[in-house]
């Protein structure tokens, strides 16, 4: 609905990570240098850390946009609580190996065997490891194993490993690891982004969508965006979009702080909720429509002021849905409208 009504071409804040609308935070430019060192050595591993929706994700998909892939052959795996026998499996296939039926003995073979053949084209392997967090240490000691394949003193497989922050933690504390810690050659925690980059960041995703201006943003919608979201990309794009849903159908043209504050309430659930008196036990049932807390004398006084802004707030939001029904409507007999002109033509 926003994108019809401001004219934009796509939707700019999705949350599916997308490498087209890849910035430069100050973070990710400083992960993304080094992932370029990191690559460069040919070696060990590379760990990138960061909260829920720091981009991780966003990351490494600019990352396989930019790299070289008649240079480096790349496999990326999602840890979901796999051991350390699916991982090699999961690695294995990734290098075009069959490990059906193979014993663990036999798997490393063919995996060492599939390096070098990689090896032979005139590629490297990178191995990229996304929610390491959830990796055991007995498959992070697998792939420390497969680290040591090399060729000629070179090694065949280089291991990028993505984290939530308690990956680092558990890197950092766990003795078993101590190897594993020796070969990692860079390390990056994704930072949320600051209150500066947010105008820069906004004005990036609208204009690859076709914002033309419309809507505007003031410098206090600009803070609330950062302040609802605490510069965390996912929870931006999360908010951003809700506010142009809002705006479109509100048919705002310039966003407020205050607009911002309203839609980043609702996402929160900050909703008021009254306690009216329990009916009498002669009264007929009415359905309520949200379960409410009952105090311990089943009734609470609601003030004329407070009755009166739920009134009034009960009453925009009905408002704004008699509007998304009438957008809906004309969207759908313009559909049909069309429908019959082709068919008629």
């Amino acid at each position: 609905m926003h994108q019809d009504h401001y004219g934009l071409s796509e939707r700019p804040f999705a949350l599916t990570p997308d490498p087209k609308f890849w910035f430069d935070t100050a973070t990710h430019r400083k992960a993304m240098a080094y992932l370029g060192y990191g690559l460069s050595q040919g070696e060990g591993f590379i760990v990138i850390t960061g909260d829920v929706g720091a981009g991780k994700t966003t990351l490494v998909g600019h990352l396989m946009a930019t790299i070289d892939r008649e240079r480096l052959h790349v496999i990326k795996l999602v840890s979901t609580q796999i051991d350390a026998d699916d991982l090699l499996r999961m690695v294995a296939d990734g290098l075009g190996v069959d490990s059906a039926g193979l014993a663990k003995a036999q798997l490393l073979t063919a995996i060492e065997r599939g390096l070098h053949a990689m090896a032979r084209t005139g590629r490297r392997t990178l191995l990229i490891v996304d929610e390491a967090q959830a990796l055991h240490t007995g498959a992070l000691e697998e792939l420390r194993m497969l680290s040591n394949f090399q060729a000629g003193g070179h090694a065949l497989l280089q291991i990028v490993l993505l984290g939530q922050p308690e990956f680092r933690a558990a890197l950092n504390g766990s003795d078993r690891l101590e190897q594993l810690r020796q070969r990692v050659i860079a390390v990056h925690h994704l930072d949320p982004m600051g209150p500066e980059e947010v105008e820069p960041y906004m004005a990036h995703r609208l204009s690859l969508a076709g914002w033309q201006g419309r809507p505007d943003f003031t410098q206090e919608a600009l803070a609330a965006l950062y302040r609802g979201s605490d510069g965390v990309p996912r929870r931006l794009n999360q908010l951003a979009a809700r506010v142009l849903l809002h705006g479109a159908i509100e048919k705002i043209d310039v966003i407020d702080g205050r607009t911002v504050d309203l839609v980043a309430a609702d996402i929160a659930g900050d909703m008021p909720v009254v306690h009216l008196p329990l009916p009498s036990p002669s009264a007929q049932p009415v359905a309520e429509p949200l379960p409410m807390s009952r105090p311990a004398n089943d009734a609470v006084t609601v003030s004329p002021d407070r009755f009166a802004a739920i009134e009034a707030r009960l009453e925009e939001q009905d408002a704004a849905l008699r509007r998304v029904l009438a957008l809906l409507v004309d969207w759908v007999e313009g559909n049909e409208a069309a429908a019959r002109g082709g068919r008629a033509a």
